[in-house]
């Protein structure tokens, strides 16, 4: 019971953070689920993958609705977000065979320098400009099939939906501050299902993942988590879309802080 309460708990959390941010959630999931699936019979050796599949396939839900509700807003940029998606997909499914190959000790240590450096991002970077500039021209289809690729690879390494790449990036080519949030939200999507394909096909036979599961992906800690962010990202959305966050980005940020402080030096 307590494990459904942390899940429950984790998932109403991550899917606020999802609307809100873009971010997807995946780096409060991550690192509750390797604390926490140890104690869930999942092998010290696979903890790390089972987290970061885990979390990808979450975001593979939440990543829907914290999409559509951006797109009810006007706030996802379907042509970008076209040409983005061939390159999202397959950085994704080299961030999940990449991922199988490593050590749980050292995506551990991947995962926490994500964190710092998100946190980083977020707690001094630069608000983006919210005004497009008519004159300044949009990505081609090659720079996004190449930002798309390292975005999606680096997201599916560990475990998020690679908002906090791809925001700043399509700010600073030219999307408004509104829209490179929903276009990065609903980018979201690619990006987790690409990586939680890649998790469930690369675990499909390795032991030391207790049933039921999908490879990488614990079923329950799914269910769980995944219904509760579902419901809540709408109203990260909407607090997107009506508030200045500047203030909750830095509470954001010191907590990522702590949790990537706690995955490096335990």
């Amino acid at each position: 019971m307590t494990d459904w309460l942390i899940f429950a708990a984790t998932g109403a959390f991550a899917g606020l953070l999802a609307g809100l941010f873009g971010v997807g959630g995946g780096l409060i999931m991550v690192p509750i689920l390797a604390l926490l699936l140890p104690h869930l019979g999942v092998a010290e050796a696979v903890t790390m993958q089972v987290a970061i599949g885990t979390s990808l396939a979450v975001i593979s839900f939440t990543s829907l609705s914290s999409a559509a509700a951006h797109q009810r807003r006007g706030g996802v940029d379907g042509p970008v977000l076209l040409r983005l998606t061939p390159g999202l997909l397959l950085g994704a499914w080299i961030g999940a065979e990449v991922a199988d190959h490593l050590s749980g000790a050292l995506l551990r240590n991947i995962v926490g320098t994500g964190a710092l450096l998100v946190a980083a991002q977020m707690a001094v970077g630069r608000q983006p400009t919210t005004h497009h500039d008519a004159a300044r021209p949009g990505p081609g289809t090659p720079e996004l099939f190449g930002a798309g690729t390292v975005i999606g690879a680096a997201a599916a390494l560990i475990g998020i939906g690679g908002g906090s790449l791809s925001v700043p990036y399509l700010s600073l080519r030219g999307l408004t501050i509104h829209r490179a949030v929903g276009t990065a939200a609903a980018a979201g999507i690619p990006i987790a299902w690409g990586g939680a394909f890649g998790f469930i096909w690369n675990g499909w036979s390795v032991p030391g993942i207790p049933s039921p599961s999908l490879g990488y992906v614990l079923l329950p800690a799914l269910v769980g988590i995944g219904l509760f962010s579902i419901a809540t990202a709408p109203l990260g959305a909407r607090l997107a879309h009506a508030a200045r966050p500047e203030t909750l980005k830095r509470a954001f940020a010191l907590l990522l802080l702590v949790i990537g402080l706690h995955l490096l030096l335990t």
